[in-house]
């Protein structure tokens, strides 16, 4: 009854219809060159901007429309991730930073990516109607399995942009790094770039005691500092003479290398949840703006 009703109500409108699908279409391919050209050419304000799209869109909607426990875990996601940046921003800057900054971010990467593939798991259990052998309603194992998944994903992109922006910071500050030049400071072979620290200590002298990787330029640094520049900073350079980095040579056990694949689907992902809403509020505009309604 009900789609024969809608039947009714749009009956005449095919031509206003085409009209307004045209319009989504065409503002969706010039959005996305304009995306991708500022993206190229723009690289650092557009991560920004896209950061705090992602930052804010959620929120308003969150207020809109009620969803306490998304706003209270945004606040306190908010409320430690603002004192990490505060931390990774300082000058000068203590050579226990990195090692927090990066834990801190590694955690957000795992616990998202462990929430994500339950939430995904949770609607494929629904799909197959294994929910009723345990007499759970569909929609409700339906709703625990879309709340976890766009969590997991929510949270793991904007760690993951929130570690890139940390790692400039810390790596600049250090001085064996310069995005956009240069490092001002020269690089010796018992120093890690990531964190400014030896990379082998004496038992008497104070550093961190752990493995050590080597990347195909030669520069070595410590295992953990360098899996969090590439993993969780989104770096995929050398942190001191920018050479492209390998990560499936960094993986040694497999099941690892499904986190590169979880990263480049966040980064995929970051475009729908920042840009998405506000193309869809510009098509309004224009169909509002020639009277399609």
């Amino acid at each position: 009854v009900q789609h024969e009703r809608l039947h009714v109500k749009h009956r005449g409108h095919e031509a206003m219809h085409a009209e307004m699908v045209l319009i989504l279409i065409a503002t969706l391919v010039v959005a996305q060159i304009v995306l991708v050209q500022w993206k190229q050419r723009h690289h650092r304000s557009y991560n920004l901007v896209t950061l705090v799209q992602m930052w804010v869109v959620p929120l308003y909607f969150t207020i809109k429309l009620y969803w306490w426990r998304f706003l209270s875990m945004w606040g306190m996601f908010s409320v430690v991730t603002s004192y990490v940046i505060f931390r990774a921003t300082r000058k000068p800057l203590s050579c226990r930073t990195p090692r927090m900054v990066y834990k801190w971010f590694l955690l957000i990467y795992k616990l998202s990516y462990a929430v994500g593939v339950l939430g995904y798991l949770a609607i494929m259990f629904t799909m197959f109607g294994f929910n009723v052998f345990f007499r759970i309603k569909a929609e409700d194992s339906m709703d625990v399995g879309v709340i976890m998944l766009f969590y997991g994903l929510y949270y793991g992109v904007m760690g993951r942009d929130f570690a890139e922006i940390c790692s400039d910071y810390m790596a600049s500050t250090i001085g064996y790094y310069n995005q956009g030049g240069m490092p001002t400071r020269s690089l010796t072979n018992d120093i890690c770039a990531v964190c400014g620290q030896k990379i082998l200590v004496d038992v008497e002298e104070e550093g961190f005691i752990e493995d050590t990787y080597q990347l195909s330029c030669g520069h070595i640094f410590h295992e953990f500092c360098i899996r969090g520049w590439c993993i969780v900073g989104k770096k995929q350079t050398c942190p001191y003479c920018n050479e492209k980095v390998d990560l499936k040579r960094m993986m040694n056990n497999p099941w690892e290398k499904t986190h590169v694949l979880y990263g480049q689907l966040l980064d995929w992902l970051r475009y729908l949840v920042a840009w998405q809403p506000i193309i869809i509020g510009i098509v309004h505009g224009i169909n509002f703006t020639l009277g399609l309604e």
